[in-house]
């Protein structure tokens, strides 16, 4: 039975960054970027272009913070899931990401062990929060 693909879009403005989250990606067959982007606008205009399934996103983005091309995604192209791979912990802005229709949030340090589970849950409908959130 052929695999079927999981389109993602990775949204992160540091290049060696999104080099990392491809390699880890690259891991595993089912899944496949299909676009790489660096700022919350062009995030925004990507995911209602190429329809992904999922869209790996950062908070901190130029032109549009992370949240707010969140809020906008999940309400002009809303079948995509969001899941937030950012490096900050706090807890206000975790229940912010959460709130504008992410369905989980990684911190980058644990996305070499986390990454691949939570993308598991968040395609599943389920939420996923990093451990290193507390």
């Amino acid at each position: 039975m052929p695999v079927v693909a999981v389109r993602i879009l990775v949204v992160d403005d540091f290049p060696p960054w999104r080099q990392s989250v491809r390699s880890l990606l690259t891991r595993h067959a089912e899944l496949r970027i299909v676009g790489e982007v660096s700022d919350g606008l062009e995030a925004v205009q990507k995911a209602e272009e190429l329809h992904p399934d999922l869209i790996l996103l950062d908070i901190g983005l130029p032109s549009l913070n992370g949240i707010e091309a969140a809020k906008r995604i999940h309400r002009d192209a809303s079948g995509a899931a969001i899941l937030f791979l950012s490096q900050n912990h706090d807890a206000d802005v975790v229940e912010a990401a959460l709130s504008s229709g992410a369905k989980g949030y990684v911190l980058k340090a644990d996305a070499g062990s986390e990454l691949w589970p939570a993308i598991e849950a968040v395609l599943q409908g389920k939420q996923y929060l990093s451990s290193g959130i507390g």
